[in-house]
């Protein structure tokens, strides 16, 4: 395995190897933070932090994973990057590498963390694209080995939008990783074929099942993970009226897990959720369309299943896992 200045763009990039390496030394940092020991393999690095999409917890978590491993983050937000308008991508690239030693992006485009990587010089890594979000995915994979002890054979069950980023991550990642992956969902909101392809190559591999189906019942049944994630992704608001009347019946509530027929289930959710309307978002949704809950309800989100929270502190140690091996000088044992 070679980590070494590579760059993290999407899971596909990565072997199943490489994959359980990075959800290992997650772990194996989590259990160093919590201990208090310093783990600083970067120390004196400087790390850009470029977020055309705004966040709560990559940006967080991109932060603290930066400063526990002894780097300097320098955020960059929308108004203070061109990429693309006064500044080609290229240039931009050429000029944060030479003064930085390692590049993360969260936007829109997947071709633009794509030529960031081409062109900088230095390890990239990608904090969500509309396509991918491979470091929510090592994140994800690393909170179902802490529960099950492993990934490969349980059964992962994403119902909502299969065809957003989180959904197609999941997808590629289980497929490679070995876990069995259903995406439960309209048929008009179902990954691409290609993608369910490129899914079923990976599973032919690694003896992973992968089943995308519109049938709830048959769905989620002895599902292990529950994971969804909100209907409407950024940028889609206009698309409300149209995705509440396609996925209230994907809505992740106590009779989905009741279907499941498995005490032993946990729930996911890479957040923000809507399950309340402690938010202006959520009172709007409810005034406007007559919802209190939507892809999850209140219930299943405060219950002993949801590990959500468990999951957005993952962001933390999976990002840092996936800097340390790209940009420090790490001993990366055969696996």
């Amino acid at each position: 395995m070679e980590f070494q200045g590579k760059s993290f763009l999407a899971e596909k990039d990565f072997n199943q190897q490489e994959l359980h390496y990075l959800i290992d030394l997650s772990q194996h940092l989590k259990a160093l933070k919590k201990q208090n020991i310093p783990h600083r393999y970067l120390e004196g690095k400087n790390i850009a932090l470029l977020f055309e999409k705004t966040s709560t917890r990559t940006r967080a978590a991109f932060t603290v994973a930066t400063v526990d491993l002894g780097a300097h983050p320098e955020f960059l937000g929308a108004n203070d990057i061109q990429l693309g308008k006064k500044e080609s991508v290229e240039d931009t690239a050429k000029v944060l590498g030479s003064m930085f030693d390692g590049i993360e992006f969260r936007g829109s485009s997947q071709q633009v963390v794509e030529l960031l990587a081409e062109h900088s010089g230095v390890p990239v890594w990608n904090g969500l694209t509309d396509e991918w979000h491979p470091t929510q995915m090592i994140a994800d994979f690393l909170t179902i080995q802490e529960n099950f002890g492993k990934v490969e054979g349980i059964n992962l069950v994403y119902v909502g939008d299969g065809r957003n980023n989180v959904a197609r991550s999941l997808l590629i990642t289980g497929a490679i990783l070995g876990t069995n992956v259903r995406i439960v969902a309209p048929k008009e909101l179902y990954p691409e074929q290609e993608l369910i392809q490129l899914a079923n190559d990976y599973a032919n591999k690694s003896g992973a099942e992968i089943i995308v189906t519109d049938d709830v019942v048959q769905g989620v049944r002895h599902a292990d993970v529950l994971y969804t994630d909100v209907w409407v992704s950024m940028g889609e608001e206009a698309k409300f009226a149209e995705r509440i009347e396609q996925l209230l019946p994907y809505q992740v509530n106590q009779q989905m897990l009741d279907l499941t027929d498995n005490e032993q289930v946990i729930f996911l959710h890479c957040l923000p959720a809507f399950h309340d309307q402690e938010t202006d978002y959520g009172k709007e949704i409810a005034e406007t369309f007559g919802l209190s809950e939507m892809e999850v309800t209140d219930d299943v989100f405060r219950s002993k299943h949801a590990k959500q929270f468990e999951q957005a502190e993952n962001r933390m140690h999976s990002i840092k896992a996936v800097m340390a091996a790209t940009l420090g000088n790490l001993f990366i044992p055969k696996y």
